[in-house]
């Protein structure tokens, strides 16, 4: 990969890389380091509750930052700045459709998860229909997936923005990244993630904006942008073909159902499905919304990651688009050959169009700036990873293996499973780099797309249909993960082909989207569980309380009731409260976690706030459609 830097001349970064960006990023990672042993010293990070959910007592602003960095890795930037670049605009609705969501999130998600006094998501299944199965099966199905979709393209792309503006190995760059990474998430927590994520938010966005300003100048200003974007069109072409021009309808959201590469019917029903996974029942994003103060914080959270998410079309996505439209031989390359020699990949280099542009038109010591936030957005959304799925491992499985662990074993395991999954993001990193740099994001989608939607099909009617029972849902769970893994396995066997080559693909991948195979599969897995639990007996009315959106209990709860219902069946939280007691200081007890009900001004407030920013993201939908 490293020749391919040498020939291409922007690759040369040296002379390029300055003292003053040096000292920015030095100075970048110390402060960030010291918001992360100042944020662990605040609160008592030796009790199970204070490690992983951050005492609960998170106010509303770092929990919508951190929201929002969770969801915004470096990944994302280059992934969509590079769809971008290949596309246009239609990727944005990846973040758009987040705003309903996140408001789902707050609104109804997180009332049934808070009455039910949960840590983790397979741990309110468990609650929910009893048994142990699924809890394990969605442990390491989680854990699973943010190895092999979350770390590693993550990994892979904050090296890929290294080596481009540093000229640095991948492989140095990757491994120092975890080392600070790992050390402040082993050292302090949720807290330390969620503080330094807020720090990082307001520095993405801030550069982010800088760069975007510059690349909107660069073209003459917006009006310029649609025109100058289709006649982007490399020197090198593969004859005979139109792979090399820009796609006609690169400015409208909505695309043609059938022909379109991001159909308009996938992108509102199939995202859908894929969205309320990951924002509504996936472990790193709920673990935030659930250290928040109080309902009323949890919302206000929820409002301000969707405001935030309103960005990257303007802030990312569009600045990739006039990444193609200054560097178009680099960018939009389709020629294999060219491709290798630019970027190292053959299916085409789209990726490196925002580190391109970072490291063309930023002056010096901002460019600094722009490569630590790079740094930062991968570390936040990797803390981020790294401190659920230790949650997960030693809540969900470890204590199932040994039922009697004390509080300190459980705290050394969360930190042990960190350095595992360090290990093994490492090893994972040549295999990423030897898959088609090209085809990664579109796998990572892809794979959410084929093992996702039976997990939002099970959760969307665990929370609405109290008839659903276990049995149902394990099956449904089954069957979506069989018809998945059928579907993934054809798509790693045929993979999709080349500029310039048929496309010789069974019918169900070269017909079906993997947008539109979201909504037959969650279908699939909804009419599953429905039959399974309707052929099966249904569930105690008393096992249900506060565990539906139908069951909640309204009123605000009585300390005395509370202390009992507090304590949940197997006795999960028992030490966590115990220690919890003493630290008053601190933070309210767990316990108060209990209470669903907010004060009537502060509930309208949020909600006014809701229609509001529902206005805004509809108007901005009919404005790019």
């Amino acid at each position: 990969m490293m020749e391919g830097n040498s020939t291409a001349g922007s690759f040369t970064p040296a002379q390029q890389f300055s003292v003053a960006d040096l000292v920015v990023v030095v100075v970048y990672f110390s402060l960030n380091v010291a918001v992360g042993i100042w944020s662990s010293c605040r609160v008592n990070r030796n009790t199970v509750s204070g490690y992983f959910l951050a005492g609960r007592d998170m106010a509303w602003w770092p929990v919508g930052a951190s929201l929002f960095a969770s969801s915004e890795g470096s990944g994302l930037f280059i992934g969509l700045a590079g769809t971008g670049a290949a596309g246009g605009i239609a990727v944005t609705g990846f973040e758009w459709n987040a705003t309903y969501a996140l408001l789902a999130l707050a609104w109804v998600f997180v009332p049934v998860y808070i009455s039910s006094g949960i840590v983790t998501m397979p741990e309110y299944l468990q609650r929910r229909f009893g048994g142990e199965r699924i809890r394990m099966y969605l442990s390491g199905l989680s854990l699973l997936l943010s190895i092999f979709t979350k770390i590693s393209t993550d990994l892979y792309s904050g090296a890929l923005f290294v080596q481009v503006c540093l000229g640095w190995d991948l492989y140095l760059s990757t491994v120092l990244m975890l080392v600070v990474t790992g050390l402040y998430t082993i050292m302090g927590g949720l807290v330390a993630v969620i503080y330094t994520d807020a720090l990082q938010t307001l520095i993405m966005v801030l550069g982010a904006i800088l760069l975007a300003v510059k690349a909107f100048n660069e073209i003459g200003g917006y009006p310029n942008l649609e025109e100058a974007y289709l006649k982007a069109v490399p020197s090198k072409i593969v004859p005979n073909t139109t792979c090399h021009l820009p796609r006609a309808d690169a400015m409208h959201l909505f695309r043609d159902p059938v022909s379109g590469d991001l159909p308009w019917t996938g992108m509102t029903f199939g995202l859908s499905v894929m969205a309320t996974w990951y924002w509504c029942t996936d472990q790193v994003i709920v673990q935030r919304s659930l250290s928040a103060k109080s309902l009323s914080h949890a919302k206000a959270g929820s409002i301000l990651a969707s405001y935030l998410k309103m960005l990257p079309l303007f802030v990312i996505i569009m600045p990739g688009m006039i990444s193609r439209v200054l560097y178009p031989d680099a960018v939009a390359c389709v020629d294999p050959e060219e491709c290798a020699r630019v970027c190292g990949a053959t299916v085409g280099c789209s990726n490196i169009a925002y580190p391109k542009l970072v490291v063309e038109l930023m002056p010096s010591g901002l460019r600094g700036l722009m490569i630590a936030v790079m740094m930062a957005a991968l570390m936040s959304s990797l803390t981020s990873i790294f401190n659920s799925s230790s949650t997960l491992f030693t809540m969900d499985i470890w204590r199932k293996l040994r039922p009697g662990a004390g509080e300190r074993e459980l705290l050394l395991v969360g930190r042990v499973v960190t350095v595992v999954l360090v290990a093994l993001s490492v090893v994972w990193i040549p295999i990423l780099q030897s898959s088609s740099g090209g085809q990664l994001y579109i796998y990572i989608q892809a794979v959410t797309s084929y093992l996702a939607p039976p997990v939002t099909a099970v959760f969307v009617l665990a929370v609405f249909w109290p008839r659903a029972n276990e049995q149902g849902a394990f099956w449904g769970l089954m069957a979506g993960l069989v018809l998945g893994l059928a579907r993934m396995g054809l798509e790693l066997v045929y993979p999709v082909p080349r500029c310039g080559v048929p496309d010789r693909r069974p019918w169900l991948l070269a017909d079906i989207h993997y947008l539109h195979f979201a909504v037959l599969l969650c279908a699939a897995t909804g009419a599953v569980v429905a039959g399974g639990s309707l052929l099966t007996p249904p569930l105690p009315p008393a096992r249900l309380k506060n565990l539906t959106w139908w069951t909640l209990s309204r009123e605000s709860p009585q300390p005395s009731v509370d202390g009992t219902s507090q304590e949940p069946p197997d006795g999960c939280c028992s030490a966590a409260l115990g220690s919890q007691r003493p630290s008053k200081a601190e933070g309210p007890p767990a316990a108060a976690l209990k209470d669903t009900t907010e004060p009537p001004f502060w509930a309208r407030i949020c909600g006014i706030n809701a229609v509001v920013l529902m206005c805004i993201n509809i108007f901005c939908y009919a404005y790019f459609a």
